[in-house]
């Protein structure tokens, strides 16, 4: 957590390739989605931004906890308002210090594992997490990350709900402290969204 605390102060903006996917306990199936993503923060706040690809292309954003996703195959934009706690599921691992992720989160180190990164493999820090909050729990029992700490980037994340269902994210060719282009990320609706 303090490597963190030290890679936190340096981090300013990150873009990523992203494999997303969704396993549903219920119907025993898994929904895979990549693409890219970026972390973009200044001071405390943060703003997240992914194109997904075909099939499902999907264009997220978060920004002044505001998440607006915008589906292209229905040409369907959906926003979601007064979110100012998500980016703490958003973020989680791109940026943030360790102090802050021991005031909002029990930390269990478990281990130093090697996960490749483009071509490369790299040392990272297997963390599990309770949240401390009720609300928080009642979404995700636990999250556990795979953190670079000399980085303070995540290189893969599950969320394990309280259905049994999961959510993973595998992120690679991460690119730290570049220029981010916004354009390449904006929503374009085709005429007017419904």
């Amino acid at each position: 957590l303090s490597q963190m605390d030290a890679s936190s102060a340096k981090f300013h903006s990150a873009v990523a390739d992203v494999k997303k996917e969704q396993y549903t306990k219920i119907v025993d199936d898994t929904a895979t989605q990549t693409g890219t993503i970026y972390f973009v923060r200044n001071g405390a706040a943060t703003q997240v931004g992914a194109k997904f690809n075909p099939p499902n292309a999907q264009t997220l954003e978060y920004k002044d906890g505001t998440v607006r996703l915008y589906t292209e195959g229905t040409n369907h934009l959906q926003e979601y308002h007064n979110l100012a706690g998500y980016e703490a599921y958003l973020a989680l691992g791109f940026g943030g210090s360790g102090k802050d992720l021991a005031k909002a989160w029990t930390v269990t180190d478990q281990g130093t594992e090697q996960i490749s990164d483009g071509g490369k493999t790299v040392p990272v820090e297997k963390l599990d997490l309770v949240s401390k909050s009720d609300s928080v729990r009642n979404n995700f029992t636990h999250i556990t990350i795979w953190v670079d700490p000399a980085r303070d980037v995540s290189l893969k994340q599950v969320f394990f709900t309280p259905a049994g269902d999961t959510q993973t994210a595998i992120y690679s060719n991460i690119r730290l402290n570049q220029t981010v282009d916004f354009k390449a990320f904006a929503i374009k609706c085709s005429g007017k969204c419904s």
